[in-house]
């Protein structure tokens, strides 16, 4: 929730540079963690580092992306997440086959330096975003980033930003209810979903999963790998339609496979039968939340909040999606404990509820540029504390004018009826 503060301030590029030294240190921390003490800070750091990448990425991606390729461009940031997962899942099968005894998890918190650095260096590479500089008054880099990336009308891309920021200029301070309640409450929404799909606790607990379907360890780590190559082959598939058919089309197909998937395993794990149809069932089930809201959740959050505030709101839906997160991963073992199959039930019930918000209340956003995005979702309908200024005197004279119109009008009635009464016999 923090890092959009930062990100308005510093910019989205030079806090994720931070972020991926934050990575390096935390990586060689768990490594040569010589107490728990050490390993905790070290992984805290790793976890600070998770939540504000997931803020300040796609942030950066969405103002540096034209309309037509934006949803694919955001996409990126959760096809490289889910590519992570496949390396980290073969990562792990490897390691764990190389009998490192009591240092293997050592290994397997060390080999993340390898990324981090990489990131690390190619993040030198890259502009800032030119919306950022344009609303920090650096006009000429701004300029030059457009000319760089290939915008069509340079000039007329960096005026239009230059107005919209004008038109918001005093009115942005802070992320307000009264100005945002509509995208807040969507960024706060599709979070949410996310979570409540179980993706997140499922895959934690992956193996603990096959196991109590009678998997044994390697088979279960293999079973692990197939699960992540599903996921990075479906949110790829996702990414390349993205931008033609719409990111709120794309969450009503995947939301009938999630419920089926997870009703179909909920069922699984209550009768304790049919478990050769485990594999498949949560290979559907990957296969739907990856073509679905692996691939929109970071695009839809970073569309619907103005350039001012597009940091802070990413902070809000991002910071839900961990709260969520944590909250799910820590109840899922408690209630799998007392019933295996009563979690998959709940994620099921859970997403029929999302498909009926999302039906109901979530705008299509595809095609449309970040400054036009306003008007299709709805915000920023209370005018503006000048406008309120400049209507103050007129809205006055109106009610003034009907005031004295309707005493003129009380005295005329008065007067009449008194004529009346003076010409009755």
């Amino acid at each position: 929730m923090l890092a959009g503060y930062p990100g308005d301030i510093f910019g989205a590029r030079n806090c994720l540079r931070a972020i991926a030294f934050m990575y390096v240190i935390s990586g060689i921390g768990c490594f040569l963690a010589p107490s728990l003490p050490i390993l905790i800070i070290s992984r805290v750091l790793g976890g600070l580092a998770i939540g504000a990448s997931s803020v300040l990425a796609p942030t950066y991606l969405a103002e540096i992306a034209p309309a037509k390729s934006r949803g694919a461009m955001v996409g990126m940031f959760q096809l490289n997440i889910v590519f992570g997962i496949l390396v980290a899942y073969l990562s792990n099968y490897v390691i764990g086959t190389l009998n490192l005894g009591d240092h293997e998890w050592r290994w397997k918190f060390g080999v993340t330096v390898v990324p981090s650095l990489i990131l690390c260096l190619l993040l030198f590479s890259i502009p800032n975003s030119p919306r950022w500089l344009a609303v920090k008054a650096k006009t000429a880099e701004a300029l030059d980033v457009l000319n760089k990336i290939g915008v069509a009308s340079p000039n007329a891309e960096l005026n239009l930003y230059l107005e919209k920021h004008a038109q918001h200029a005093g009115q942005m301070a802070r992320l307000s209810w009264k100005i945002y309640a509509r995208p807040m409450l969507l960024a706060i929404a599709i979070a949410s979903f996310n979570q409540l799909s179980g993706i997140n606790a499922i895959l934690y607990y992956l193996n603990d999963i096959f196991a109590a379907a009678g998997y044994e360890k390697v088979s279960a780590d293999l079973q692990s790998v197939i699960i992540g190559a599903t996921n990075l082959a479906f949110t790829l598939l996702a990414l390349t339609i993205i931008d033609r058919v719409g990111r709120k089309t794309l969450l009503i197909i995947g939301s009938f496979g999630l419920i089926a998937s997870l009703a179909g395993t909920a069922y699984i794990q209550l009768t304790n039968t049919h478990q050769d149809m485990l594999l498949w069932m949560l290979i559907v089930f990957i296969a739907s939340f990856a073509f679905s809201h692996g691939a929109v959740i970071w695009v839809f959050i970073s569309e619907i909040f103005p350039t001012e505030v597009r940091s802070r709101g990413q902070g809000l839906g991002s910071s839900t999606h961990w709260f969520m997160d944590a909250l799910i991963a820590t109840a899922f073992p408690l209630v799998a404990a007392y019933s295996k199959g009563l979690p998959f039930v709940f994620f099921a019930v859970a997403m029929l509820v999302q498909l009926f918000v999302v039906i109901k209340f979530f705008p299509e956003t595809k095609g449309l540029t970040l400054e036009n995005m306003e008007k299709s979702i709805g915000h920023l309908e209370r005018p503006d504390a000048r406008d309120q200024a400049c209507r103050r005197p007129l809205l006055m004279g109106r009610w003034c004018e009907r005031k004295i119109c309707g005493r003129l009008n009380h005295v005329k009635n008065i007067r009449t009826g008194s004529a009346r009464i003076r010409r009755d016999p």
